[in-house]
């Protein structure tokens, strides 16, 4: 069975900071009720509006999950790695289900600036993150002396279970990086269906390559799940004709239940195992009810 989780937005336009933190905590209680399968919130800093930093949400999310996946894309090029291990190590004990680690390069020279980090240094400072924090989760003692200067680093509170490692990218070396050092493979909402369906192909040919087998191969798809096709068309062109996110309509999914499952099928059979979701409309109660009706997509896709 395709599974579908959730990727909360942390950029939000707030009037009252508590209030939209609130409506997080709300938004993953009611995706614990629908039975989504994996819960995840992004990264990114010195962002122009308001964004919840990925750690500190995602440890009060964490109270209205389940025992099912959940984690928290990092931006490795950005973050001292022997943080991110100890993050992990934390929220993992936080969890009562498997953590994930969804792992990207970044972009944007100004956030890297920001963060005192090198754009240019982009993918060797990801690979040797990533080889710093996998040893350290494992129980080594570590140093590293190139990107990041690292001593004798360890992590005493290491996660209970395997921490599983997606890699985001829709980029060709992004995705044999993604084939040759990850669990698993998490493309981004901007390709069309058509070009989702190129890329696994492409990843597919690159995990033969690398002799490896993944565990996840997900996509990410930015959708609205509307009361019926007519109310799913008003409320999601509202957002789309004024050019969501830059992103391509058609990579966009929104309609009534049986319009929805159908897209997820497709993607189900070019060989996705799971649909991260996102919502292209911000107001809650429509997010809130498109949530509930996602419980009849997952279980529309079971039969």
């Amino acid at each position: 069975m395709m599974r579908i989780g959730i990727s909360l937005t942390s950029a939000h336009k707030v009037r009252d900071p508590r209030e939209t933190a609130r409506f997080l905590v709300e938004r993953t209680a009611a995706a614990h009720r629908a039975g989504l399968d994996s819960l995840f919130v992004g990264d990114h800093h010195a962002t122009p509006g308001p964004y919840y930093q990925n750690v500190p949400i995602m440890g009060r999310l964490l109270a209205e999950w389940g025992d099912k996946p959940a984690g928290c894309l990092f931006l490795l090029p950005l973050w001292n790695p022997v943080l991110v291990a100890e993050q992990i190590g934390t929220l993992a004990a936080i969890a009562r289900g498997r953590f994930v680690l969804q792992a990207g390069l970044g972009y944007d020279e100004a956030q890297f600036l920001a963060m005192g980090a090198n754009i240019k240094q982009r993918p060797s400072a990801f690979e040797e993150s990533l080889g710093i924090i996998r040893r350290l989760l494992a129980g080594e003692v570590v140093s590293s002396d190139h990107r990041f200067h690292v001593e004798n680093a360890r992590l005493a509170l290491r996660p209970a279970e395997p921490v599983e490692v997606w890699i985001a990218g829709t980029a060709e070396p992004a995705i044999d990086r993604a084939a040759r050092l990850a669990d698993g493979w998490l493309v981004s909402p901007e390709p069309t269906f058509e070009q989702a369906n190129t890329a696994i192909a492409y990843y597919r040919a690159r995990c033969a390559a690398h002799k490896r087998t993944p565990t996840a191969i997900a996509i990410r798809r930015d959708i609205y799940v509307g009361e019926s096709a007519a109310e799913a068309e008003k409320t999601a062109r509202a957002v789309v004709d004024r050019g969501y996110r830059g992103i391509e309509p058609s990579a966009l999914v929104w309609g009534d239940v049986p319009t929805v499952t159908e897209k997820f099928r497709r993607l189900g059979t070019m060989g996705y195992t799971d649909v991260i979701v996102r919502h292209l409309v911000d107001d809650q109660a429509k997010i809130i009810g498109s949530l509930a009706r996602l419980a009849e997509v997952r279980r529309a896709l079971a039969t």
